[in-house]
């Protein structure tokens, strides 16, 4: 039986969700359980039940949460830039760094959408879209090249020697001519 993200959260379930989100932040997310954020709380992990049903529809409001954090980043970092791609690439490599576990939990394991709040993961995405001349292959495609980096940047697989701002730059420069090609297509998808 699925479960879903009451919307809004209740005042109570926004200290809840709020709550785990710290835990996480501070200690991974081998700190998500109920027993820890009802004791941060003050209150009995039975209780948590009573506002969030499940720990995972708990899990799905903090990547709600998280979403929406990451929409509102990539959406400032494209207004007034002539340079969607690198803008985009740098909040996104920075919300990485900024939140690691909390990345983690968003990208690692598979997504159970319909827990989650309604528009959240669309808002996040909408911004790549954009900037990758709204095809969404080459949507897909940056964001595949985007998290492979900043994965193996947060797990400390580069050498220590890599420049990683200049991997960065070549990966993004690699994108350009698709996306100039994808801007440049009319509706019917022929090069203008």
């Amino acid at each position: 039986m699925a479960t879903s993200v009451p919307d809004p959260l209740t005042p109570r379930a926004r200290e809840i969700v709020n709550t785990a989100r710290e835990l996480l932040e501070e200690e991974g997310i081998e700190a998500l359980s109920m027993r820890r954020i009802a004791e941060r709380l003050g209150i009995r992990a039975p209780s948590i039940y009573k506002h969030l049903p499940d720990k995972d529809t708990l899990e799905a409001a903090v990547i709600s949460t998280g979403f929406e954090e990451q929409a509102a980043v990539f959406e400032a970092a494209l207004r007034d830039t002539d340079d969607p791609l690198t803008a985009l690439a740098h909040a996104y490599r920075a919300f990485a760094k900024d939140h690691p576990h909390l990345y983690r939990l968003m990208t690692e394991r598979a997504l159970n959408r319909e827990l989650l709040v309604p528009g959240s993961e669309q808002r996040a995405a909408l911004p790549v879209y954009q900037a990758t001349g709204e095809d969404l292959d080459i949507a897909r495609a940056a964001w595949a090249f985007a998290h492979g980096m900043i994965i193996l940047e947060l797990n400390n697989r580069f050498p220590p020697d890599a420049d990683l701002d200049a991997a960065w730059q070549r990966g993004i420069d690699a994108f350009r001519p698709a996306v100039t090609a994808a801007q440049t297509r009319d509706q019917d998808g022929r090069l203008q």
